[in-house]
């Protein structure tokens, strides 16, 4: 049984091996096909493949069993056209936690003590003297500390759990929203239907959506027209989530107090797209996560559950991956 893994991250191979019936071998993610003797795989491990890899994958390797996606979301594998019915499809879910909590962490941070701001001075050679000096605490309708703001985080799963100590150990007020309502972490978890309640009462609001046709454009006009004036908004799920047209708007008429986005509906985002000088918008290039932790330990624990006929960690049911 042949399992191939990619060449666009350094994984620890001895401590994947030790499986007598399992040979593994090297692939390249970014090329367009994949070698004819490989073609045999029953178990294919993806990273940042190219979709001409993957969808020369899907059409070729007709032995395949199971995928192992190390990305959080697999949209990648989903729309390359496998044959989901019988493919096994797990996710890299719990790799990307702490270096997405980390970002979104920093983004907040960012918002509220406004080093971009900062940034922008210091490029022009200006002193930024009203951003020093004595300053109100935690005035009302601000978003300028973390210190008993309103954060709320839309799309409340593993990552959620990860931000949110951080986010009380510095003293932010936290609520989710999810498909499904809930106490999680010890965290209160909404159920979308209340997001014209909770919306109005955010300082920040934490996108953390997976992509796929029920989140496209969520957070739309309607909704953040809700938000207070002062409200920031962090994308760090998917970009599609956002009404990107509706939000730059918000950004020039200063609906909004700003927004910090990670994703975006096209990436890279195109050279000359007015979200590149919006009005108090931080972009950083999809660079929240990139770095799965725990991948060797993923794919053991799968490749054993495999082998045995077991249901296996972050397995996608199938009504999810059609």
């Amino acid at each position: 049984m042949k399992l191939l893994y990619p060449n666009t991250l350094k994984l620890n191979i001895p401590a994947i091996s030790g499986f007598p019936t399992v040979t593994l071998h090297a692939y390249d993610a970014k090329a367009d096909t994949i070698p004819s003797d490989l073609h045999d795989a029953e178990i294919l491990v993806t990273w940042c493949n190219s979709p001409a890899n993957l969808t020369f994958a899907a059409q070729n390797l007709r032995q395949l069993k199971w995928i192992q996606s190390l990305a959080a979301g697999p949209n990648d594998v989903l729309t390359a056209g496998f044959d989901t019915s019988r493919v096994a499809v797990t996710t890299g879910s719990g790799l990307h936690d702490r270096t997405v909590a980390e970002h979104t962490l920093g983004l907040l941070l960012n918002a509220a003590r406004r080093f971009y701001e900062m940034r922008d001075y210091q490029l022009q050679g200006k002193w930024p003297g009203h951003l020093g000096g004595p300053q109100p605490d935690r005035e009302a309708g601000t978003f300028r500390t973390l210190r008993d703001a309103r954060v709320l985080i839309w799309g409340f799963g593993n990552i959620a759990k990860c931000l949110t100590p951080h986010l009380v150990a510095l003293g932010a007020t936290v609520r989710g929203v999810a498909r499904h309502a809930g106490v999680r972490g010890g965290v209160e978890v909404f159920g979308e239907d209340k997001l014209p309640e909770l919306l109005p009462q955010t300082d920040a609001l934490v996108m953390i959506l997976p992509g796929d046709a029920s989140t496209r454009h969520a957070l739309n006009k309607e909704r953040l027209g809700l938000l207070p004036k002062h409200a920031w908004v962090v994308n760090v799920g998917r970009g599609m989530s956002v009404d990107e047209d509706a939000l730059f708007e918000a950004l020039e008429k200063g609906e909004i107090g700003g927004a910090a986005l990670d994703v975006f509906d096209q990436e890279p985002l195109p050279e000359g797209n007015k979200l590149y000088k919006a009005k108090n918008l931080v972009l950083s290039p999809h660079a929240a996560g990139g770095r799965p932790q725990g991948s060797e330990e993923l794919i053991v624990d799968n490749l054993r559950r495999f082998l045995a006929g077991q249901e296996m960690r972050n397995q996608m049911s199938v009504s999810a991956r059609l």
